[in-house]
């Protein structure tokens, strides 16, 4: 590192002078259909208890499962069959699982949906079950969907006398079109006189350039309420499905804060378009500490008496690096900060411990997240 650090004023310099005199990228428009949505047109989660039978052995304990016993009986109590001991209930391929599915919006009965079953015992293996009828209800209580069917799964398990190998998650499964809709949930789009339209990351420019886009195609019908939410007014005996898929399919330019987002563990950085950095002096210097572990054996001289012993050798050596102030420039992009410092050759993490003296300076005009 210290052969490299004399050449850091030139390449930044290089790399941010450069960079300098070329325009700034202009963000794409997108439509408003993929950053917002309109409130009330959402899914709705669903979920059932049930059991999967026919597994190849894999299914659960039933002495560690005890609701999987009692599932068992209850079932084949409302099929006929009762009067069954513990000692007569030792079945092994029958597993509870969790059934959980999305309701779309608009969902009518007789429409199917898929849902994905998770073991809740200790079976190793959902792979070749069945899904025995299982009703899947909402957060009110009420069914809206039931589930049944044969299950796929993604994942494998394969265990020896001494070794297993597991690929995957063999435990969880689905179910494509296993529900189908029972019940619909009552949405009247038509009789509505105002749609709100929900930003999915709310920012006040983007939610008035939304405003600005639909009232210059279509009127004086729009107006933000907060940073997250516009309202467009419909007028009567208007198609209220129409209106909405003119607006969704318009365009505009979103707008975000400055962001720079480190992970730490992979070494990757992602920097927004409109960070910026303040005049500031960066230096980056360190301590190497090299430790050598050199094992050697000492024997007794032939026709002697003594014991071989080992004899660990150990060597430290630290090597100090001269560290090198470069200034940098107010104003300047951070993308070609980095591109800077890649060019001679700064590691990841080296490249994060400088943005993070940089925040902590206050010359990073931008929010520095890490996960």
């Amino acid at each position: 590192m210290a052969g490299h650090l004399p050449r850091l004023l030139p390449a930044l310099a290089l790399a941010l002078g450069l960079g300098a005199i070329a325009a700034p990228p202009l963000a794409a428009d997108v439509r408003i259909k993929d950053i917002a949505q309109f409130e009330g047109v959402r899914e709705n989660q669903l979920v059932g208890y049930g059991l999967v039978v026919g597994l190849n052995g894999t299914g659960d304990s039933l002495r560690n499962s005890p609701f999987t016993e009692r599932s068992i009986e209850g079932m084949l109590e409302r099929l006929g069959v009762g009067n069954l001991t513990d000692e007569q209930m030792r079945t092994q391929n029958t597993a509870a699982v969790m059934v959980t599915a999305m309701l779309p919006p608009f969902a009518r009965r007789g429409s199917t949906i898929d849902v994905v079953v998770s073991s809740l015992g200790d079976a190793t293996s959902l792979r070749g079950g069945t899904l025995i009828v299982t009703p899947l209800t909402g957060a009110d209580g009420e069914v809206y969907a039931v589930s049944q069917g044969p299950i796929a799964v993604a994942g494998y398990a394969a265990q020896g006398a001494n070794a297993s190998i597991v690929e995957g998650v063999p435990t969880v499964a689905r179910i494509e079109n296993g529900a189908t809709v029972e019940n619909e949930i009552d949405f009247d789009l038509a009789a509505m006189n105002s749609i709100r339209i929900a930003l999915r990351t709310p920012d006040f420019t983007t939610a008035k350039r939304v405003e600005q886009a639909i009232n210059a195609h279509m009127g004086s019908i729009a107006r933000t309420l907060d940073s997250g939410t516009v309202e467009v007014r419909s007028a009567a005996k208007v198609d209220i499905p129409g209106m909405l898929a003119e607006i969704e399919g318009l365009r505009v330019q979103p707008d975000a804060i400055a962001k720079v987002v480190i992970d730490a563990r992979s070494g990757t950085i992602v920097i927004g378009s409109e960070v910026r950095i303040a005049e500031v002096a960066v230096s980056q210097g360190g301590l190497t500490v090299i430790v050598k572990e050199e094992i050697e054996v000492s024997q007794p001289e032939p026709i002697s008496i003594g014991n071989t012993v080992i004899v660990p050798q150990t060597e430290v050596t630290v090597e100090e690096q001269e560290a090198q102030f470069s200034i940098l420039e107010g104003d300047v992009s951070l993308q070609r900060l980095v591109d800077g410092l890649n060019a001679i050759g700064v590691t990841a993490s080296q490249t994060i411990s400088i943005l993070q003296a940089i925040k902590a300076a206050g010359a990073l005009h931008a929010d520095l997240e890490i996960i």
